[in-house]
């Protein structure tokens, strides 16, 4: 193995270049929707690697980001396997509901991408990518008996069950783009996620080669300097040649297996057929055609992420708190950031009145604590932590429970 400069510990001169690049970078993944602050933060995880690291020429961090910013692949089609493990509790199911509510699913049908795609979220998943420029993109998501497949083909986007023959259908300017490019799906998406926390909190470095999906790649390794933080490191494992991300993995800092792996397992860069972005409704699907104002990308959900917590639906109307405007405020800096909002007044937390059977279950997962902020819950995961205050503040990023309520009783 060669050598590697390692002392490029922040090299981020050029941090406009790689904001600039990654918008000339190709957009492979077929649009989804926002599921909310944790599925956004989740996208940071490992992923598989062939064996035998190969010998590349030397480069620094800087000149590795600059490669990833730099990156134009227009067409591939490949398979990626994305595994999760958050350590979220078995809760029968009611994970994948308190997922749909963070998005603001609305329409019902198991075809909507915005809750079929919240299924990256746990568990290890198989996915097949296509792309041939920014409006045509496909990614199946395979399942034992079944699939889930998502079409942008110029301005329509399909959803496709077929375990339950349904279909949706929508356009790409319906909401100006925006809502189907935001869960995390592939290494690239994961690594433009990580590398949005680069900064002066942020140590950088390139540590040796490795073989991915039969291609030579750079290892980027990225760590918080600080402490407090859950993530304990991030390594990014770049295309050679391309300058794509093929793996990504994302290790907490208490130790232990990978909270995200997603890697290609196979990848090739030429075109992909057209038949690949054709689709039409199989015989006797239901089709659920999604209307301009039915997934508005600023619309609030109809219910609040936990029993007793109001809806940004409700905090508009009742002018309580300005999250339903804004979203939320964030305190801190670099990987010790914190997003809070307040929900407008008491019952937020589970453990509260007013929450029933369920929020008192959902309150029995958490630990109960306490402060100048008075008392509160903390639901953690190996990433994730949200405290919720009986008197309705939220508190969540990817910090210690002791950081969360450091910034309670300073809030």
């Amino acid at each position: 193995m060669a050598p590697y400069e390692s002392d490029d510990s922040t090299g981020l001169e050029d941090a406009d270049e790689l904001r600039s690049g990654r918008r000339r970078a190709a957009r492979y993944v077929v649009p989804a929707a926002v599921v909310g602050v944790a599925a956004a933060t989740i996208g940071l995880v490992p992923a598989l690697a062939d064996s035998g690291d190969p010998d590349l020429p030397k480069i620094t961090a800087q000149q590795l980001i600059e490669k990833i910013a730099k990156s134009d692949v227009q067409q591939l089609s490949g398979t990626v396997k994305v595994s999760t493990d958050l350590g979220l509790p078995d809760l029968g199911g009611l994970e994948s509901g308190l997922a749909s509510r963070a998005a603001g699913s609305g329409d019902g049908s198991s075809a909507d991408p915005t809750s079929r795609l919240t299924e990256l979220a746990s568990g290890t998943h198989t996915l097949r990518v296509a792309s041939d420029g920014e409006d045509r993109q496909k990614v199946s998501l395979i399942e034992r008996a079944a699939e889930y497949s998502l079409v942008h083909n110029g301005k329509d986007v399909w959803g496709y069950d077929s375990k339950s023959n349904e279909v949706y259908h929508g356009t790409a300017s319906q909401d100006g783009g925006r809502r189907h490019d935001q869960v995390p799906a592939t290494p690239k998406d994961f690594a433009d996620q990580a590398l949005k926390s680069v900064d002066d909190t942020t140590s950088v470095t390139v540590d040796g080669t490795a073989r991915v999906a039969g291609r030579d790649a750079y290892k980027l390794v990225v760590k918080p300097k600080q402490s407090g933080t859950t993530v304990g490191a991030i390594s990014v494992a770049v295309d050679a040649k391309t300058g794509l991300p093929l793996k990504f993995t994302l290790t907490p800092a208490s130790g232990g297996a990978a909270v995200v792996d997603a890697g290609f397992t196979q990848v090739s860069f030429t075109r992909p057929a057209a038949s690949t972005f054709a689709f039409t409704p199989p015989k006797g699907a239901k089709v659920t055609d999604e209307k301009d104002a039915a997934h508005d990308g600023a619309k609030a959900p109809e219910h609040g992420l936990l029993p007793g917590m109001p809806s940004q639906k409700d905090l508009a109307k009742d002018g309580r708190g300005d999250f339903a405007k804004e979203g939320p405020k964030v305190l801190g800096k670099g990987w010790n950031s914190i997003a809070t909002f307040d929900t407008g007044g008491k019952g937020g937390a589970p453990s509260g009145s007013g929450s029933g059977d369920l929020g008192g279950m959902l309150g029995s997962l958490g630990d109960q604590v306490t402060g100048k902020f008075g008392k509160g819950t903390v639901f953690s995961t190996r990433l994730i932590n949200a405290l919720i205050t009986d008197d309705g503040k939220v508190y969540v990023g990817a910090v210690t429970k002791g950081a969360l309520v450091k910034a309670a009783n300073a809030g």
